[in-house]
């Protein structure tokens, strides 16, 4: 019986010949992430027949603002001082490092100029139809953190439980060695899961008319899982040694309150609209 998987996987996919730069499963899962998130993207613009303008500017806008705001948002949520002090190692991306609810709070902000200078309409409008694919995209991303080795959690006797060899931290106590829980792999099924729940909404159930449904359905989805998922996983820096709930948690809490808020909303909105009928 299968007590436990050990995990060898190599963090690196290939190296590109003659400039000897490595390419690593994790860029290949960021790229795949946005490649699948346009293309779902694309398919509503032309269901409901928008301006395609409209979506080459929505591309850029997310494209850039999730890369910049991940980056920013791991360097000063989770090691400002180390960052502030060297600022210029923020540009070093490459290095690795990005924070989810960064890279979330960079959206929101460039939704909120991209309805401001591009749509003319409500951001809601617009996080209703660009939320749809965001769970499988994160789940691509999830899947890069397991073939990188990181962001796993605590020792479990359950016979899932992962051996990751080409960790540093997995050597170390409190783990030494023992097989942990693949909280990427956790992530990711809720992730997928969530998507699939807002294909059907929007796709079968037309909730994208019902301003705030879908994207409320979808913060819940995404963050609440996360939040309990928290638990599970190890320290990522040492100031959360101490910390009642670590930062992720922390962070979770307004995305699960605002996803509270704008449900109820869409579903008072769809109750109002079809007593109209």
């Amino acid at each position: 019986m299968l007590s436990y998987i050990t995990w060898t996987a190599d963090p690196v996919a290939f190296v590109l010949p003659v400039i000897g730069r490595e390419v690593r499963w994790y860029g290949i899962a960021f790229a795949l992430a946005f490649a699948v998130g346009v293309w779902l993207v694309g398919k509503e613009w032309k269901n409901e027949k928008l301006p395609p303008p409209w979506f080459e500017k929505l591309e850029l806008y997310v494209l850039i603002s999730a890369i910049v705001g991940a980056r920013l948002g791991h360097c000063l949520f989770y090691a400002p001082h180390y960052y502030l002090v060297h600022p210029l190692e923020i540009l070093k991306i490459w290095e690795g490092g990005l924070a989810s609810h960064g890279g979330t709070l960079g959206i929101v902000i460039a939704i909120w100029m991209y309805s401001k200078q591009v749509t003319k309409k409500s951001m809601l409008w617009t996080f209703d139809r660009l939320v749809v694919p965001v769970g499988f995209s994160a789940a691509f991303i999830r899947l890069g953190n397991l073939m990188n080795h990181e962001i796993y959690g605590h020792p479990t006797t359950l016979p899932w439980g992962f051996k990751f060899t080409r960790s540093r931290e997995w050597y170390l106590p409190p783990i030494n060695e023992l097989p942990t829980h693949p909280t990427q792999l956790y992530e990711a099924f809720f992730y997928v899961l969530i998507s699939c729940i807002c294909l059907w909404m929007y796709w079968k159930r037309k909730d994208y008319k019902y301003e705030g449904l879908i994207f409320g359905v979808f913060l819940i989805g995404i963050f609440l899982p996360r939040f309990f998922i928290e638990y599970l996983k190890n320290v990522q820096e040492s100031f959360e040694a101490n910390m009642t709930l670590d930062m992720g948690q922390w962070l979770s809490i307004p995305f699960i309150v605002a996803g509270f808020y704008f449900a109820c909303k869409g579903l008072k909105e769809r109750a109002k609209q079809l007593k109209i009928r």
